[in-house]
């Protein structure tokens, strides 16, 4: 009898890639892939450690593996067990403590474990990019992991030492996993890392590489996840004149005031961003920008708050993703005076989130009477489809028998107002 395993994910879409791409080698090693909550012989978490709370769910999750597994075995992964490694591996609920550098030796340490051999991730060779194209996922969409880690050191930001210096994935090994997943049939796939901005490899850079991905023939697109203001051109933007390429972004403010993104070690003003969301606009009204704001940074005043603020309204994101400032140990912002307390930061949180409410509902009614490219995802429990148009906003199209994974064209009617606004769409005649 095949052994079962069962996965959780916490953190970045990077994450939910190597997650994706490890499940799928256990897949093809005959092991049963069964849902977190079930008995498993083989629990795998794949961990977060970007804020505090990351950490707690991450803590909150191996401690529910550990009451369901038995003679089972639990291996923990990612980023907090790079962080926390010799505190994890002392805890007895874990089995196997595996560090990001040593992520795709997963299974080969858990075919080693039920062969009676005593290993650890160290004893395998170090690889960044030794994922394969995943065919078996848990999503109607494939994750494309082109590049790991970052050289900006952000003051805030513990992730150059848990994921390490940037690297850049060998051009023909991005182009070739594309290539792969969309003979598999995926229809859409996202381009993924740490800094994938900064993505170089033998003088391929970011837009190079993106060029290339469109030539790729086949019915699918790209869209580009999240990703650092460093400055592009209109040269750049110009690529999402291509049908492939999605019109939909997910850039990170973290600040619109001058003074906390100097605090922040950031690399760009709040000037440019500004300047880059507003041509975006020009050149495709109704582009769709997503961002992330950090409240609460140490030294933030009400002034610099304010300044994020009228930012947010100004441009009028699609949605803010919030956080609250959290103190990462070893970081020089845990050394920065002036922390700010936690209800205020909860104060300034609410008042981002409010905002992104109104500004994400504004955006989507834009589309009312516009036509949207719908990747159909599920089917409803009354027939009808929910997808995902180019610009990233769900629709539910009210039409049954529709298949999913599959594209159509949708005329965009009205939308539904609820705690996340859907536009509503006919297939178009």
């Amino acid at each position: 009898m095949s052994k079962k395993i069962a996965f959780k994910t916490l953190g970045c879409r990077l994450n939910l890639f190597e997650t994706d791409s490890i499940a799928s080698e256990f897949s093809k090693n005959n092991y049963q892939i069964v849902d977190f909550s079930d008995k498993a012989d083989i629990y795998v978490i794949n961990t977060c450690t970007v804020t505090s709370m990351s950490d707690q769910k991450s803590r909150r999750v191996i401690n529910q593996a550990a009451r369901r597994k038995k003679d089972g075995i639990t291996i923990v992964t990612g980023c907090m067990a790079t962080n926390y490694k010799e505190k994890l591996q002392d805890n007895e609920n874990i089995d196997y403590v595996v560090d990001n550098d040593h992520k795709t030796s997963v299974v080969s340490i858990a075919e080693a474990h039920f062969n009676g051999e005593i290993v650890n991730d160290e004893q395998f060779q170090r690889d960044l990019f030794k994922y394969e194209p995943a065919k078996d996922t848990f999503h109607t969409r494939s994750f494309i992991k082109i590049q790991d880690g970052c050289d900006n050191f952000c003051t805030f930001c513990i992730i150059p030492k848990v994921r390490g210096r940037a690297s850049s994935r060998p051009v023909e090994d991005v182009l070739n996993n594309i290539r792969k997943v969309v003979e598999y049939g995926y229809k859409e796939v996202i381009i993924t890392g740490v800094n994938i901005g900064r993505y170089n490899h033998e003088g391929t850079n970011f837009e190079g590489l993106i060029e290339k991905m469109i030539e790729i023939p086949g019915d699918f697109r790209i869209r580009i996840s999240s990703i650092e203001p460093d400055g592009y051109s209109e040269s750049f933007f110009r690529l999402f004149k291509h049908a492939k390429l999605a019109p939909h972004m997910h850039i990170c403010l973290q600040s619109g005031s001058e003074e906390i993104l100097l605090k922040m070690r950031r690399m760009y003003t709040a000037k440019l961003f500004k300047e880059m969301a507003l041509k975006l606009d020009e050149m495709y009204p109704g582009f769709s920008l997503t961002t992330d704001v950090i409240v609460g940074f140490p030294g933030e005043t009400e002034e610099h708050f304010q300044e994020t603020v009228e930012m947010a309204m100004s441009i009028g994101f699609g949605h803010i993703h919030t956080f609250k400032y959290s103190v990462r140990k070893g970081t020089r912002a845990e050394r920065l005076p002036d922390h700010l307390d936690e209800r205020e930061k909860t104060r300034r949180g609410e008042i981002i989130r409010v905002l992104s409410d109104e500004t994400r509902l504004n955006h989507r009614k834009s589309f009312i009477g516009r036509t949207q490219r719908v990747l159909v995802q599920i089917i409803l429990e009354n027939g009808y489809a929910r997808g995902f148009g180019e610009h990233y906003i769900p629709v539910i199209i009210e039409k049954q028998n529709l298949d999913t994974n599959k594209f159509y064209d949708v005329d965009i009617v009205a939308i539904n107002e609820n705690d996340e606004p859907t536009l509503i769409g006919k297939i178009r005649n």
